[in-house]
This record gives C-alpha cells, sequence and structure tokens, in this order.
C-alpha cells in the first residue's frame, strides 16, 4: 500500500529571487514528478513575490522535494538586505503525522508540528 503525505506551503522572496527560483523549479533537469504543484501568481502585488505549492505526494518523493526546497533555499540575496528566501510548509505524513518545514537562512529546517495543525488532518 502506499503511503501518502499532504504538502502544502509557500515560499517569498524578491523579484530577482523569483527568476532563479522559477529557473530552478521549471528546469528540465529536476526529475520531481510534483512540479507541477507550484503556483505562481499572474500578477505581482507591491514588494514580496509569494509562490505556493500543494500535493499529496508519495512518501518515497519527500527527499526529492526537501533537496528541490534546499536548492532553493541556497538561492543568494540579492540586494542589501540580505534577505534569504524564506518560506513555511506543512507535510502530513500518513502514518508519522505531521512536521514542519521552515525554509529560513539558507537552510531548511524540520521540526514535528505538534497538535496545534491536527485539524488540518481530520
Amino acid at each position: 500500500m502506499a503511503v501518502f503525505v499532504g504538502v502544502r506551503g509557500f515560499l517569498q522572496c524578491d523579484e530577482p529571487q523569483l527568476a532563479e527560483l522559477e529557473r530552478i523549479i521549471r528546469s528540465p533537469e529536476v526529475d520531481y514528478p510534483y512540479n507541477e504543484a507550484w503556483a505562481l501568481p499572474g500578477r505581482h502585488y507591491n514588494w514580496v513575490h509569494y509562490v505556493f505549492y500543494g500535493a499529496d505526494i508519495h512518501a518515497n518523493s519527500v527527499d526529492q522535494m526537501l533537496e528541490l526546497l534546499r536548492t532553493i533555499a541556497r538561492i543568494p540575496p540579492s540586494d542589501d538586505d540580505n534577505d534569504h528566501v524564506t518560506g513555511l510548509f506543512h507535510a502530513s505524513h500518513e502514518i508519522e503525522g505531521m512536521s514542519e518545514w521552515q525554509i529560513r537562512d539558507g537552510r531548511v529546517h524540520i521540526s514535528h508540528a505538534g497538535d496545534r495543525l491536527r485539524y488540518l488532518d481530520e
């Protein structure tokens, strides 16, 4: 029986970082079967760019997704503010429960999500 993980979340970045992020997720070298689950708004409002993701993926694809997020997290800051790409994802594993993936400081930080978000899995 296949085990699935519901992955949903967002990234925020500036315009030059968005261009690099799009290049990464649309690259033909990226062999990730769930890449079409990325959503980029058709119109930009104000200064921060947001990119969204949502898909139920096979548990054996989680490592690929995390590696993709690590690559995105390493996109360098593009201005004097020295801001990296940041974001937040929740991954609901059918057996292991929910974890939180924080994209910050050029890395992906993973922790148990606790009970406060359990309602998302009910």
